[in-house]
């Protein structure tokens, strides 16, 4: 059976209000989907659980883990939106995107202006951004870990940022390669919506 809206706000306990922004996203990502190729095509009949539940899982752990919600947030490689829009729908402050597709880019910016997140598109590879205060660094199937903590380096000034990825099977093959070069406290919890997948958590994080 199909994961619904329904049962999205079951298991996240978003109030009315972020549901119905989201169904808008939703509703949004099938209307340009057809033209603009956002995500895989298989995902899209399952987008409630592949792409939205998956986004939103993050929420729910950073509520249980951190004594405060992170006020502004980078995602890397950002795509259609995965997870930094669900995540700025459902409370975090300020969201910055980055993603190199300009299709993409166009695609969240009416997505952030219909459900009112208040999110900056960086239409541009993360190298090339001049780093900024960040709290909290995101990203989802975007690239290994040791490649994420590279690209996150500039932004690390601030001793208590946070990186939370959403991971597949491969995630502790690329945690003990990325500790070569890396010292870091790390975390996982099992993903809710691919088998074998998980959310990984990385803070302290310094340079060998």
């Amino acid at each position: 059976m199909i994961f619904s809206a329904a049962q999205f706000q079951k298991e996240t306990n978003v109030s009315r209000e972020t549901l119905d922004k989201l169904v808008e996203y939703s509703e949004l990502l099938i209307k340009w989907q057809k033209a603009k190729n956002l995500v895989s095509n298989s995902t899209l009949d399952d987008m409630w659980l592949r792409h939205f539940y998956d986004s939103a899982q993050i929420y729910n752990h950073l509520e249980k883990v951190l004594a405060t919600m992170p006020q502004t947030l980078l995602d890397i490689g950002s795509g259609a939106g995965f997870p930094g829009l669900v995540l700025g729908a459902m409370g975090v402050n300020k969201v910055h995107m980055v993603e190199s597709n300009g299709k993409k880019c166009s695609f969240m910016s009416q997505v952030a202006r219909m459900i009112g997140v208040d999110t900056t598109i960086h239409n541009e590879r993360i190298e090339k951004i001049t780093p900024f205060d960040v709290d909290l660094i995101t990203s989802r199937a975007c690239a290994k870990i040791s490649q994420l903590l590279e690209w996150s380096e500039p932004f690390l000034k601030n001793p208590k940022i946070e990186l939370w990825l959403l991971k597949g099977q491969t995630a502790e093959e690329e945690l003990t390669e990325a500790q070569t070069y890396w010292t870091m406290k790390s975390s996982s919890f099992e993903s809710k919506t691919e088998k074998g997948a998980s959310i990984i958590r990385l803070w302290d994080i310094k340079r060998k």
